[in-house]
């Protein structure tokens, strides 16, 4: 029997931990190590899943000690015995870390929190999985980016795309983060139009254009975008919705049969069916789909504490030459209970 891949993670917090829970339910791959700066409540969550602990270097490893949690050395002793590192650290972090990966030769998956220059390719499953094959660093890119995607790559063979614009109204912070705002605002994104997010969607399908603008707005659950792409032909409703339907990773939510209007009510849905609530899926609805001639707008809803989970396995795969696409995205969705279901 082929031995499983060993995946370091650096970064234990909103997607380091979920990536680490997915990882080790994949049959192709472990998580070999976590590495952890402080001895918070993650550390422990990580202590208590069996998983082994590293800390930047030896010093830190005395506060760990001191709580009672077994330290089994530095990054450094994870990277020699992994075959891949997923950095998962705060925004603008990796780009510290990226040396030391190529220093050992470590084939790396970064996070949509880095420029895009920091790795060979950026990344979505369903968009560019072959252009990713075999290249030595990923950059998986951001929850917002990676919803837009989906939908955009899901509709993409229907008809020529001459134009998407976006409107992204974003949560001001994830649950955790309570140093964090906005309170009783909204937030313009301060360089104006279009936001980043239009050249972080090119990154991954150079072809497209796009423009998106965005506001932050305080809520902690998820994001919302309203969505309007253009044809060159015209194009059919029905068309719309069965492509949706057909797409991995896509929910469509009918609010007239759910009652489902806001992201409350999705999360709130999710909690009954989906592990800690989380949301891989993309989150469409249904009722908002509106086709005139050959244009479709609706809105989406994005998760932003997991829908980036699953990119992160197809892209050890797709790094290592594990999986073909298709067999990938599939191994992925069925060891996380991916589907069409919401509620």
């Amino acid at each position: 029997m082929k031995s499983k891949v060993k995946v370091a993670i650096n970064g234990f917090g909103t997607i380091g931990k979920r990536v680490a829970i997915a990882i080790n339910k994949q049959d192709d791959m472990v998580v070999s190590g976590i590495v952890k700066i402080k001895p918070d409540y993650n550390a422990l969550f990580a202590k208590r899943m069996g998983m082994n602990i590293y800390t930047i270097d030896k010093e830190d490893a005395n506060e760990f000690k001191k709580k009672g949690i077994e330290v089994y050395g530095t990054i450094e002793d994870l990277i020699k015995e992994s075959d891949i590192i997923v950095d998962a650290t705060p925004d603008g972090v990796g780009e510290n870390y990226k040396k030391l990966y190529n220093k050992y030769g470590i084939n790396s998956i970064f996070q949509g929190g880095e420029e895009a220059n920091i790795a060979d390719i950026s990344f979505n499953a369903l968009c560019n999985y072959d252009e990713a094959y075999g290249k030595k660093s990923i950059r998986v890119v951001s929850c917002n980016t990676t919803g837009l995607l989906r939908s955009i790559c899901a509709l993409s063979n229907l008809s020529k795309i001459e134009k998407v614009n976006a409107v992204l109204i974003r949560r001001g912070a994830d649950p955790q983060e309570i140093k964090k705002g906005p309170i009783n605002s909204i937030v313009l994104n301060p360089v104006g139009l279009p936001s980043h997010h239009a050249l972080d969607v090119k990154t991954v399908i150079p072809w497209i254009n796009i423009s998106t603008a965005a506001v932050v707005v305080p809520t902690t659950l998820m994001h919302v975008h309203h969505v309007t792409i253009r044809f060159s032909n015209k194009v059919e409703k029905n068309d719309i919705l069965e492509a949706l339907m057909n797409s991995p990773r896509i929910i469509l939510v009918d609010s007239a049969i759910s009652g489902i209007q806001s992201t409350s009510q999705i999360i709130d849905s999710a909690r009954l069916s989906k592990e800690r609530g989380d949301i891989n899926e993309l989150v469409v609805f249904k009722d908002s789909i509106t086709v005139d001639d050959n244009e479709v707008q609706f809105f989406q809803a994005v998760h932003q504490e997991s829908i980036v989970v699953p990119e992160n396995i197809d892209a050890i795969r797709a790094s290592l030459e594990l999986s073909s696409k298709m067999e990938s995205i599939n191994k992925t969705d069925k060891k996380l209970g991916i589907n069409k279901i919401l509620y």
